[in-house]
């Protein structure tokens, strides 16, 4: 069992041993009130009481006496609101709350009336839980550990959680745990009340076999049987010491007596079992904080810790995060299907070459007055054919029109078109052939089909060359059929194209023209040959009512809309991680609420608030984390759906947005982590453990 030298082994150097003769525990003028309202309610008044090494004290009295309250500040629990407090020499009173968790971790165990073990970790886990925050190495406390619960006869009991032991092998993996550092001061709260008769006189002997291997016990009970096997009972009544058979003259109520020292009367038999074991030792100086549980230590820990906990409450954790990963797979698939969308178009738009610029009328996209400006003519694209620049220019005019072959009939897109279209638009041959000069000078009623409209007017396969097709009520000969080799805007409505000269004269009767494409020629730089099309087109016409169009224009026009989209879609997505992040703050804040009592467990075994924090916070992140996790796996998993479904939609995954969202995940686990945390590190410990 371990002793006084297991105290000092477990201990660190600091100032403050006591002196032979002097009393381990000195209170002098206690006093501790609470507030009930307006009003001050005083629970303890003017508690004088020593207590040497290697007492066995018995504090007594009804509820509502005070004991429990006296015990929790000779615990380190509580603070007297006045009075004094010395602990082996050094002032309790004035120790702020990282110097009274080092004090209860390093010298103080508690043994509880219903235990208070934490029901997500095994026997051995629960003893180890003080050794944890004093920060010794895992395989030191396990071993420690195992050899607390072998003495105990616990051995095979090691690896059961509570519910499956039986309350008297509770009790000793509790009185286990209050020895894991030392237990140089046992202070056990109504240790028998849960116990039935034979488990109490097992645990009873139990602490008479402490006590006289030099461990200091204090048992708060009402129960006189209990009390009597102690070797001093002090009785107390309303707040106030009664009587103490360990003072001189029987009675400690006496305040003319509260400077004397009070001698304590030898025990039986915990006095025999101490003459045969040899005299109790010293008790070990209060330790600094340990460097082990500092820093990344004590993270570590706390990471352990918190992944037990979410692996304890699976469903619940499950739940806490998926407004996270709902939120991170929003992010990453609305992000990842911009940029696809982004990099299919602007691939459609390279494969037309950078080396087109098209005339239209109006002063630019979405300009509404566009389409009653008719000043592009025939004569411009014959002025712009004429100049060095220019490889190829094509005249357009474009009109929505009926076309209909047999009972067939739809809407199409009819292109009056120059013969270098082809090769300015970027189409390819495949079947029959297109028009050249003759057929336009001769306003010949042929046409060209686009694949679309080979769909259309010949689903049955059949070939179209030499097919008639009508647009309105003019006959068209197909001579020819393409397919677009570039980009393809705007919906996928069919195409015919005929010469713009018969397009004018026969179907529209139109005087100008919708477009003029320009193919620049190799040799001359696009600045160049715009720079001399804006000039050429302004003086002819004597206004600016045109407006310039190449593929660099497109691609900005494009790629500004669709940042546009994906910053709007992406902001909607972050307000569902934003939801996500309140839902983990609840989830944490009930989950303080219903852990109330295992937060003030960890306080009496000698965890700090930032330990708590640390706690907490890390269970938030990690929930967070591993949400972020599964969100990246879920929208990878939705591209390789959608791709799989749908081959015109591309996902593109950015590994920056990757990150970016991977980080926003631990950002919000931070955020919306610490007020449940910081909430749970402030609980009285004293509440935190009386609440059911």
């Amino acid at each position: 069992m371990a002793g006084g030298a297991c105290a000092a082994r477990w201990g660190s150097d600091m100032a403050g041993s006591q002196r032979a003769g002097d009393a381990l525990i000195r209170l002098r003028g206690l006093t501790r009130s609470y507030a009930a309202g307006e009003q001050q309610v005083t629970v303890l008044h003017g508690i004088d009481l020593d207590i040497r090494a290697g007492e066995m004290v018995a504090i007594v009295g009804t509820s509502g006496s005070g004991k429990s309250t006296l015990m929790n500040l000779i615990g380190c629990l509580d603070r007297p609101s006045t009075g004094s407090y010395h602990y082996a020499g050094q002032d309790v009173s004035a120790m702020d709350e990282r110097a009274r968790a080092r004090l209860r971790r390093a010298h103080f165990g508690f043994i509880f009336q219903r235990y208070q073990l934490l029901a997500d970790l095994d026997a051995t886990g629960n003893v180890e839980v003080p050794a944890v925050y004093a920060g010794r190495a895992p395989s030191a406390r396990r071993a420690r550990a195992a050899e607390l619960l072998a003495r105990l006869g616990l051995a095979e009991r090691a690896h059961h959680r509570p519910g499956e032991l039986s309350g008297g092998q509770q009790q000793r993996v509790s009185v286990a745990r209050a020895l894991m550092n030392g237990g140089e001061v046992i202070l056990a709260d109504e240790p028998t009340g849960a116990l039935d008769s034979r488990s109490g006189a097992e645990l009873m002997a139990l602490l008479h076999e402490l006590n006289g291997q030099g461990h200091t016990i204090i048992i708060v009970t009402h129960d006189p049987e209990v009390a009597a096997q102690a070797g001093r009972i002090v009785e107390i009544r309303d707040g106030r010491i009664l009587s103490d058979s360990g003072a001189p003259g029987g009675d400690a109520g006496d305040p003319g007596k509260r400077d004397r020292d009070q001698a304590p009367r030898p025990a039986a038999p915990a006095a025999e079992i101490a003459a045969a074991t040899g005299p109790a030792a010293a008790p070990a100086p209060v330790p600094r904080d340990e460097g082990a549980f500092a820093g990344i230590g004590r993270w570590r820990e706390a990471a352990a810790m918190a992944a037990r906990a979410l692996n304890a409450h699976r469903l619940r954790s499950f739940l806490t995060m998926l407004g996270i990963i709902i939120g991170i797979a929003s992010v990453v698939s609305v992000v990842a299907l911009g940029q696809g969308s982004q990099e299919r178009v602007l691939e459609n738009i390279a494969s037309i070459g950078t080396n087109t610029i098209t005339i239209r009328a109006g002063s630019g996209f979405g300009d509404r007055r566009s389409s009653a400006i008719r000043t592009l003519t025939a004569a411009d694209a014959e002025a712009l054919s004429r100049e060095a620049f220019s490889a190829s220019v094509s005249p357009e005019i474009s009109s929505s029109q009926t076309a209909a072959r047999g009972s067939v009939s739809t809407s199409v897109s009819m292109r009056g078109v120059g013969p270098a279209y082809f090769d300015v638009g970027a189409y390819r041959v495949t079947g029959g052939t297109t028009f050249g000069t003759a057929a336009v000078t001769r306003r010949e009623q042929v046409a060209v089909l686009d694949a679309s409209s080979v769909e259309t007017f010949f689903p049955d396969g059949s070939d179209p060359v030499g097919q008639t097709v009508k647009i309105g009520k003019v006959p068209l000969r197909i001579i020819g059929t393409v397919e677009a080799t570039g980009a393809s805007f705007g919906p996928d409505t069919p195409r015919i194209f005929t010469p713009w000269t018969t397009a004018a004269l026969r179907v529209t009767g139109a005087s100008t023209l919708s477009s003029i494409a320009v193919r620049v020629a190799d040799d001359t730089a696009m600045s160049d040959a715009e720079a001399q099309i804006d000039a050429l087109i302004l003086a002819r016409h004597g206004t600016r009512d045109f407006f310039l169009q190449n593929s660099d224009t497109i691609r900005e026009t494009i790629t500004s809309t669709a940042a546009t989209l994906t910053w709007l879609v992406s902001a909607i997505a972050v307000i569902s991680l934003f939801v996500g992040g309140i839902g983990v703050m609840n989830i944490m804040l009930v989950s303080v609420t219903e852990r109330t009592k295992e937060i003030g467990v960890r306080v009496a075994v000698g965890a700090r608030r930032a330990d708590i924090v640390a706690q907490f916070l890390t269970e938030a992140v990690m929930v967070c984390l591993l949400g972020g996790a599964l969100g990246i796996a879920l929208a990878f998993g939705i591209g390789q759906l959608v791709e799989g479904l749908q081959s015109d939609i591309r996902m593109s995954y950015s590994a920056m947005a990757t990150g970016v969202a991977f980080l926003s995940s631990t950002l919000i686990g931070i955020t919306f982590g610490y007020l449940p945390a910081r909430r749970a590190a402030r609980l009285d410990p004293v509440v935190a453990l009386t609440r059911e």
